[in-house]
């Protein structure tokens, strides 16, 4: 088992980069929006990784920091997502935002990415949220503005707009004023999301 490669970027494809360490090419798969992948050919990175066995196949899945690592592991443990399937949720936003989506009971925020339906996405969070709570560090908040039921409606009202339930949380957490109402809520949401 390999922890991380260290080595020359060589070549790139879709999905992945070779990296070249010791004389030896490895054929490693990464996120779409992994630094990694962004990087210029003929660069040397570190990048951490998981090899994963099968019958017929054996494959490297390689990340830019130990947070993206240790999420891909987590999605791995849900019943119904493989390798594909985790990297491509990772591809799909950053590692932050993923978690986010997973601690608020986002689902629809998980089915941006490609090939991953309602019923996935649903018990990703559902298997995901405890285990991502205090690593998330978005529970306290939440349970803050989830407590505050101005705050409560206003987020529905930002969903109702088209904002995704992770957006609308997000935002209203960083609405440090309380007793507002909510239309006074709502417009600060709109501001703080740049509307």
């Amino acid at each position: 088992m390999f922890h991380y490669i260290k080595g020359n970027i060589t070549m790139k494809f879709e999905g992945g980069v070779v990296i070249e360490a010791g004389g030896i090419g490895y054929e490693i798969f990464v996120p779409d929006n992994s630094s990694v992948y962004l990087a210029d050919s003929k660069e040397t990175v570190l990048i951490y990784t998981v090899m994963i066995v099968r019958e017929d196949d054996v494959s490297i899945y390689g990340f830019h920091d130990k947070e993206a690592l240790d999420l891909f592991r987590k999605l791995l443990t849900v019943n119904g997502v493989g390798a594909k399937a985790a990297m491509a949720i990772l591809s799909s936003m950053p590692v932050g935002e993923i978690k986010k989506a997973i601690v608020f009971d986002d689902a629809a925020t998980l089915t941006k990415a490609n090939g991953i339906g309602k019923k996935i996405a649903q018990r990703i969070t559902l298997e995901l949220k405890d285990k991502m709570g205090a690593a998330g560090g978005f529970s306290e908040a939440m349970e803050k503005v989830v407590s505050d039921s101005a705050k409560t409606e206003a987020i529905n009202g930002l969903i109702s707009l088209g904002y995704s339930r992770s957006e609308a949380i997000g935002v209203m957490t960083g609405i440090p004023e309380e007793d507002l109402s909510v239309e006074e809520y709502i417009k600060r949401a709109l501001k703080g999301i740049g509307r």
